[in-house]
């Protein structure tokens, strides 16, 4: 789990606004022939708010003049499985920006988000998102939770090559393999392996339960975590909290051909009814959502504009809306954010 917005977010959120001065970019990117050629990628509004903050990125990039275009499919999450349409698409263009899909409380019924994970073997398809679940006999109910060292190695990896590329210092493997020994054991010993390959970085581990006590009390400590899914999405809510709420917290699901970007923290990413009906969603996660999928096609320059433009619009906080203690709806936002764009 990498989320390198969280520090800048949490310090913004918490300071008082400095003056506003105009942000200066030390880089100049020097792109090679053709890789500012427009890109297609598929877009699922979803449910609840998801319309409406996937509403806010197409502007943003709309004004932006960002060489991206989007390829709009209706799925939500009370159908029984994914159309194939959509996930042609997919596996076409590679990338899809969602936004919160319902998924069913019980009952037996089959999450979109998990399917979709399956279908484009994403990293987070594993442990108890497995999804393997039966009724040994009345009233019994076995889960089975799955890790390979094939994925295990696979998420280890990249959380280490994101470090590296990142400038980051540390990774910390969250588990709980004092009790699931078998299970998380691999998954640590995976995890060990592929730290031996990257000295430069330091690699500790972490049981889940003391991580988010940690996290609450000295974040400050962590740098890159990498978890199984389970974990992961605890870790990820705890650490939304901590930033502002889950309207900030960005999100993407990486696998080895295709990638989805939605909202990093699950709880709330389909909002309730009141903030629909009154148009106040907060559309802050889904544009830095938006931000890492343009770094993660190569348009890092669209990436920057985007992420100063919102974090300008947060430092001021003139407008905000109500989780971030503002009364903005969720348009005042995206206007705002349009006119602080470089």
């Amino acid at each position: 789990m990498a989320k390198r917005t969280l520090p800048i977010l949490k310090q913004l959120l918490h300071r008082p606004a400095p003056p506003v001065s105009t942000p200066s970019r030390s880089v100049t990117y020097m792109p090679r022939p053709g890789d500012g050629a427009p890109r297609t990628v598929t877009l699922i509004p979803g449910d609840g708010i998801g319309p409406l903050v996937t509403g806010a990125v197409e502007q943003v990039m709309d004004a932006m003049h960002a060489p991206i275009y989007f390829e709009k499919f209706d799925v939500h999450g009370d159908m029984k499985t994914i159309p194939a349409e959509v996930i042609e698409s997919i596996k076409k263009n590679k990338v899809c920006l969602k936004g919160g899909l319902n998924t069913p409380m019980g009952g037996g019924v089959s999450s979109l988000n998990v399917q979709l994970r399956k279908e484009l073997d994403l990293e987070n398809t594993e442990g108890e998102y497995a999804g393997l679940e039966h009724e040994v006999v009345p009233g019994v109910v076995e889960s089975l939770k799955v890790i390979t060292k094939f994925c295990s190695e696979r998420i280890a990896k990249y959380a280490f090559e994101y470090a590296y590329l990142n400038n980051r210092k540390t990774v910390t493997a969250v588990h709980k393999a004092n009790i699931m020994k078998l299970a998380d054991g691999l998954f640590l010993e995976s995890c060990r392996e592929i730290a031996s390959k990257y000295p430069g970085i330091k690699y500790n581990e972490i049981i889940v339960d003391n991580c988010c006590m940690q996290l609450v009390s000295k974040p400050e400590q962590f740098d890159v975590m990498v978890t199984p899914n389970l974990y992961g999405n605890l870790v990820a809510n705890t650490a939304a909290g901590i930033a502002g709420g889950t309207g900030v917290m960005p999100g993407g699901n990486v696998g080895a051909d295709h990638a989805v970007f939605e909202q990093g923290a699950s709880a709330g990413n389909v909002g309730k009814q009141k903030i629909v009906d009154r148009k106040t969603a907060n559309p802050v996660a889904l544009l830095l959502s938006s931000a890492m999928m343009l770094r993660h096609l190569q348009f890092p320059s669209f990436a920057d504009r985007l992420e100063n433009s919102v974090k300008r619009v947060i430092s001021e906080g003139k407008y905000r809306t109500k989780d971030l203690g503002g009364t903005s709806t969720t348009q005042e936002v995206v206007d705002a954010v349009i006119s602080k764009l470089e």
